[in-house]
């Protein structure tokens, strides 16, 4: 039923996300406060992020089948590299301005980050977290479209055969609500974290 469909769905973006989040984060702070770590991986990065996740969902069928792997690679591949590269810019930004501080009073690299870096970038990260989270539900509905068997997607595509419009609409809306439930609950808690 819709209850099953819906969970399905959320469980795609939630994982695929969290996946993407949690390699991204220390690849992107990594990238943001070293330049030799940033120059390695920026090309590769730039590149992937201008390829639309949803172009590779053939290639994901094929390598990975229809099943949840593929769902959430999609996912994957639509979160992570927007976030590795918006972390790094964040992080790259904060050490401008802060590193020089730092330093002055003699702090050593690992601390920085920790002291400096991290919680100087943390927010803006917070929100970039947030906006990718809201581009990864658009993402699992076209990957849903495309051979599933669960999820909103599929059941818009069932309607679709059905010609019932009434759930094809209802499943718009459904997603909506739930983006929108998501984005102010993140919302709420970065300002919860992030007070400053």
């Amino acid at each position: 039923g819709f209850g099953w469909d819906i969970a399905m769905t959320v469980w795609r973006v939630l994982g695929g996300f969290i996946i993407a989040a949690v390699i991204a984060l220390p690849l992107g702070v990594a990238m943001g406060a070293y330049k030799p770590i940033e120059a390695f991986f920026e090309p590769f990065v730039s590149f992937a992020r201008y390829l639309p996740a949803s172009a590779f969902i053939p290639l994901l069928i094929l390598w990975a089948g229809i099943g949840e792997a593929q769902k959430l690679a999609v996912i994957f591949i639509g979160s992570f590299f927007q976030l590795v590269l918006m972390i790094a810019v964040t992080v790259g930004n904060t050490r401008r301005d802060l590193v020089e501080a730092a330093y002055t009073l003699g702090s050593n690299d690992a601390s920085l980050i920790k002291r400096v870096l991290i919680p100087g970038a943390a927010p803006e990260i917070a929100e970039q977290l947030r906006m990718v989270l809201g581009w990864a539900w658009t993402y699992v509905i076209v990957a849903e479209l495309i051979g599933a068997s669960s999820g909103i997607g599929h059941m818009i595509t069932d309607s679709q055969a059905l010609l019932a419009t009434d759930q094809i609409i209802f499943g718009i809306i459904v997603i909506g609500s739930i983006g929108l439930v998501s984005d102010i609950a993140f919302k709420a808690f970065n300002r919860r974290l992030f007070p400053w």
